[in-house]
């Protein structure tokens, strides 16, 4: 039984457990990666559906900033104004996936939206309101709800006020008789 028992204590193999890191989650951090993809998907799509308006900087608002060198042809403050336009929809391209992009590019695209987001709302660029995508979930819910509750109310009418032509018939040779 001894030779038994060590042969048996021999076969038992120790595993280490190591626990996962939860998520993100790091306690000096405001928003985890995951609240700022989030964030950023509903300003973009906020933004796409015409629910804010993000009013870019101007080429007169930039002109205020840098004079105009009166030796240069084309005004360079258009050319910013328009280097900012593009630079955000370059940055939407690559986060829609559009426009390839390694999972670094993406991360760090959807990192200066969210500061770009930070800038024009700090700036007050940014007109209506950011809808969250929970929101417009549960707007469309609603809207199913009441679409079928229409129907059903359609049909309870229907057959409320469908005359049957049965107990009419009966009914109407009834007083006829009397």
């Amino acid at each position: 039984m001894t030779n038994n028992a060590n042969a048996e204590d021999k076969k038992i193999i120790s595993v280490k457990i190591k626990r996962k890191p939860e998520g993100d989650a790091d306690p000096s951090q405001l928003f985890s990666g995951q609240d700022i993809n989030r964030i950023v998907t509903e300003f973009v799509t906020s933004w796409i559906n015409g629910d804010i308006i993000i009013r870019f900087p101007t080429a007169a608002e930039l002109a205020k900033k840098n004079p105009i060198n009166l030796s240069h042809s084309v005004d360079p403050s258009v050319n910013a104004e328009l280097k900012i336009k593009e630079h955000y929809v370059d940055l939407l391209s690559i986060i829609a996936g559009i426009k390839p992009a390694s999972e670094s590019e993406q991360k760090k695209a959807v990192d200066e939206v969210f500061k770009l987001l930070l800038m024009f709302r700090s700036s007050n660029r940014i007109e209506g309101k950011i809808i969250s995508n929970d929101f417009q979930k549960r707007v469309e819910d609603l809207e199913k709800k009441l679409d079928s509750q229409t129907k059903l109310i359609e049909q309870i009418t229907g057959f409320l006020f469908t005359p049957k032509k049965s107990k009419q018939g009966k009914s109407s040779s009834k007083k006829m008789n009397s």
